[in-house]
């Protein structure tokens, strides 16, 4: 994992995004004889594993009132792997029970957060008793401002004490945060340094969350110790400072003293154990996933889909493929989980959608990229519904063959990628498959090339056959390497295992737990090329950083 977004910790989660929504209704029914209504919304969330609705809070009540514009928000996780539901009921209050029944309902209207949070605002029109002319509700999302700074540091060290009997020492700077009983949690450790007693540190950057809570005031303390392979390090010395102090930058007031309190204690005669020094010290602002989304940056999901023989004739009831007349397959399962998600993060919400593995019409070639929709030369599917449709129309026309290979359909999607490396785009690929890969040298030689492109792949395994083999693609420990020993920049492969996801007792939350897994990577891998790439969110206000890089 030496590539996570240099704003995190080594095993550190990527911090909940909370959101506000805001609610506001045009041209509402009038349901008072001598006034107007007297609204008030109910937001209702969707709890997972269910397909009921349980309210989340209230707004207050607006008298009088065709167009309301609610003061009261409702503040949410927000969670980019989950689809979100959202439902929203407007209400004429006619008496002072909480009891809503006892109120006359004025419509309602629903929609995903995630739906939410990729507009600047959604415009819905009210549904009434299967009518949708009844007023429009206006509904925002606004990432909660709480402080995502994140704070670049730079320390070197002179004339540290010797520790080591036959040499010098392996120097390296553990800092904590204190808390409010007095005691102090680790933050960040530096690498060792070594052989030397007048070491310099790789630079590091840390949020100041982690740092000191957002609390610039807050006592910090560092110490120096001398790295030993037995885990038994030898303590240097230690100083204490804040986040305000370092903010100063490089100056003699950020010059400290390394103390060993045992040494000075012992003799009157001891100064310090070395000195430590900031060489830079900068603050900046930690773009979220959401801030390039509200910033413009759109979001293309395209489809890969397994047409080879090894999934069964697909009118043999035993044939993964088989369609059994509404009940969606297994495949259908698959694509509906994801992209159902995916699909909010889509202006357009028209998808490409591929096959491969396949003998396609008219000539009956084997094709690793063909379109599903067999037009020609546009493969646009419109919304996950319309890939569905034209999976099954596909099944009609192509005869399924072989090998299952992945490299053309992700070079596929890598050209589209390619032209667009300015940060305005990024590219999802999704490929549902029933079994091993047939050309995995050069699968891995096109990951590897992928991977510097803003794209990322989740591959979803359906059926019964041993997928082991796919765990190599999936980089979460070891990153995937190309044929010529190249390893790839970061890890954009996310592969899962359906049938360990599947729940014949609760389908809903199967379909939950399933889009959970395998999209909860995507918004850590989008930044992770975004900072890479140093593309910074675009129509955000220009924060300049606070930046001290002048050595002492």
């Amino acid at each position: 994992m030496e590539d996570r977004p240099d704003f995190l910790l080594p095993g550190q989660a990527i911090p909940v995004t909370k959101v506000e929504i805001s609610v506001s209704a045009r041209n509402i029914l009038d349901m008072d004889t001598f006034s107007k209504s007297d609204p008030i919304c109910v937001m209702y969330i969707q709890k997972v594993g269910s397909n009921k609705f349980t309210e989340y809070g209230r707004t207050e009540i607006i008298w009088n009132n065709l167009n309301p514009d609610f003061v009261t928000k409702f503040s949410l996780d927000y969670f980019f792997e989950e689809r979100q539901e959202l439902k929203f009921e407007l209400y004429d209050v006619d008496a002072k029970s909480d009891d809503l029944s006892k109120h006359d309902f004025l419509g309602e209207v629903q929609c995903s957060l995630g739906e939410v949070c990729s507009s600047r605002r959604l415009d819905l029109p009210i549904h009434y008793r299967g009518k949708s002319d009844c007023g429009t509700m206006i509904i925002s999302a606004e990432e909660i401002g709480e402080s995502r700074d994140v704070v670049r540091l730079e320390f070197k060290g002179e004339g540290l004490d010797k520790k080591d009997f036959f040499g010098k020492s392996d120097p390296f700077l553990a800092f904590y945060r204190a808390n409010d009983d007095g005691s102090y949690t680790i933050v960040h450790k530096t690498e060792r340094i070594m052989r030397t007693l007048n070491p310099t540190w790789k630079p590091f950057s840390i949020s100041v969350m982690n740092m000191c809570g957002n609390d610039y005031d807050r006592k910090l303390r560092v110490q120096c110790w001398d790295w030993n392979r037995s885990g038994s390090h030898d303590f240097i010395g230690e100083f204490f400072t804040d986040m305000r102090q370092l903010t100063r930058g490089p100056n003699q007031s950020n010059v400290y003293e390394l103390v060993d309190p045992k040494k000075k204690s012992k003799k009157s005669s001891y100064e310090n154990s070395g000195i430590v020094t900031l060489v830079e010290c900068r603050v900046q602002p930690r773009y979220s996933f959401l801030d390039y989304i509200r910033g413009g940056t759109q979001m293309h999901f395209t489809v890969a889909i397994d047409f080879t023989a090894s999934n069964g004739k697909p009118d043999d009831p035993g044939s993964l493929h088989f369609l059994h007349g509404d009940q969606p397959n297994i495949y259908e399962t698959a694509l509906r989980s994801v992209g159902s998600v995916l699909q909010d993060y889509d202006s357009t919400k028209n998808f490409p959608a591929l096959g491969f593995g396949a003998r396609v019409p008219p000539d009956g070639r084997v094709s690793f990229d063909f379109f599903l929709n067999g037009h020609p030369s546009n493969p646009y599917c419109h919304g996950i519904d319309g890939v569905i449709a034209a999976y099954r129309e596909s099944l009609k026309r192509v005869y399924l063959h072989g090998p299952t290979n992945f490299a053309p359909v992700i070079d596929h999607v890598a050209k589209f990628a390619e032209n667009h490396k300015e940060g305005n785009h990024y590219f999802v690929l999704l490929i549902v498959t029933d079994g091993s890969i047939s050309d995995m040298a050069k699968t891995k030689d096109a990951i590897v090339k992928a991977a510097t492109l803003p794209m990322s792949i989740i591959i979803v395994g359906v059926g019964n056959e041993d997928f082991s083999a796919m765990e190599v693609l999936d980089g979460d420990n070891v990153r995937v390497t190309s044929s010529d020993g190249t390893a790839a920049v970061r890890d954009i492969v996310q592969f899962v295992c359906l049938r360990d996801f599947l729940d014949s007792n609760n389908a809903i939350l199967s379909k939950s737990r399933l889009s959970r897994e395998v999209l909860e990577e995507i918004p850590e891998q989008f930044l992770s090329w975004m900072t890479a790439n140093h593309v910074k969110p675009r129509n955000l206000p220009t924060v300049k950083p606070m930046s001290y890089n002048t050595t002492v």
